[in-house]
């Protein structure tokens, strides 16, 4: 392997790993915000499954960032208050707004997941099995979360189609940005 595939194949997982990172701290945060306002209602149990799942996403990241010596995103901090926010400011918009919030944020971040896995593919799929196989997993659970808050009348929010599109934005803006700082 010549040196500069090694520092392309370097760039990619610190990417990969920087930004997936933040995003999975961020839908911990939110997650954890949707709980504290209705961690008592009905949707109580269904939003702790969903964040019992991204904590262990969470958990495999933090372990993939000193195994590949990777440094995290800079904006830790603004993904830890800007996630809270995001989760008690949608829950307190009702249960249907904190499903909402769900399949908007879950729709980009399955999304993103796909890409990282076409990426690697077309890199290398044997040398990134391991990695290939945390995304896929990931993505389906993802999609899975996305399919729940559907299911709990996420589109009958009001102002459904706006909220979703600003969180959707929010979501790439965050994608971008935690990739490069």
């Amino acid at each position: 392997m010549s040196l500069r595939s090694l520092s392309r194949r370097s760039a990619l997982i610190d990417r990969i790993i920087r930004v997936d990172h933040a995003g999975e701290l961020g839908a911990n945060r939110i997650y954890q915000g949707q709980l504290f306002v209705l961690g008592k209602s009905s949707v109580g149990p269904i939003i702790k499954e969903m964040h019992d799942q991204e904590k262990a996403h969470l958990k495999k990241f933090e372990s993939l960032i000193p195994r590949y010596r990777v440094r995290p995103t800079a904006l830790l901090p603004f993904w830890n208050v800007a996630g809270l926010a995001l989760g008690v400011g949608s829950a307190l918009f009702g249960k249907k707004a904190a499903m909402a919030c769900t399949v908007a944020v879950e729709s980009v971040i399955s999304e993103h997941y796909n890409s990282q896995i076409r990426e690697l593919i077309e890199h290398d799929p044997a040398e990134y099995a391991e990695l290939l196989q945390t995304l896929t997993k990931f993505r389906d659970e993802e999609i899975e979360h996305h399919d729940i808050g559907l299911a709990h009348e996420a589109e009958q929010a009001p102002a459904y189609q706006f909220f979703s599109q600003l969180v959707k934005m929010g979501c790439r803006a965050s994608i971008f940005l935690a990739e490069r700082i």
